[in-house]
């Protein structure tokens, strides 16, 4: 019997788990998500992947921010993707609005932005380099509550 190897410090382990229907439970450490198709009791794989990409660029986004000691009070991000029309429906292209509340200087949203991009957001350089990222950010006094939107 081999024993498993504990993976490298880089690496990544998940672990699925069929719940019925097209449902699965998908952990990683104590982290869980469930996925379902059609996406009724969690995200669809394609919208996770879309939830990791968009999350990923606004966590990078708000390090650098933050890491610049501006007055970050609050940020939304809005993901728009295209799929292809015909199996396997791929994205094609991704629009990607992120909104920031606060005093920050227009130079430096662009600079997180161009930085998660280029750099640091691991998702979107994992993704196939043909798809067409187009990213655009407004900076906004303050955020209306989430029940008005």
């Amino acid at each position: 019997m081999s024993e498993q190897q504990d993976p490298r410090p880089e690496s990544m382990v998940l672990d699925l788990e069929w719940l019925g229907d097209n449902r699965l439970r998908g952990r990683s450490g104590a982290v869980e998500i469930v996925m379902d198709s059609p996406p009724v009791a969690g995200p669809s794989p394609v919208q996770a992947l879309a939830f990791g990409l968009a999350g990923c660029m606004a966590m990078d986004v708000l390090a650098v921010i933050k890491r610049g000691r501006f007055e970050l009070q609050g940020l939304t991000a809005r993901l728009v993707a295209e799929r292809a029309p015909s199996d396997p429906k791929r994205i094609v292209a991704v629009d990607l609005r992120f909104t920031l509340a606060g005093s920050i200087p227009d130079d430096r949203v662009e600079r997180a932005i161009q930085l998660s991009r280029e750099k640091y957001c691991s998702v979107w350089h994992s993704m196939r380099p043909d798809i067409e990222l187009t990213t655009s950010f407004e900076v906004v006094p303050s955020l209306a509550p989430a029940a008005a939107r």
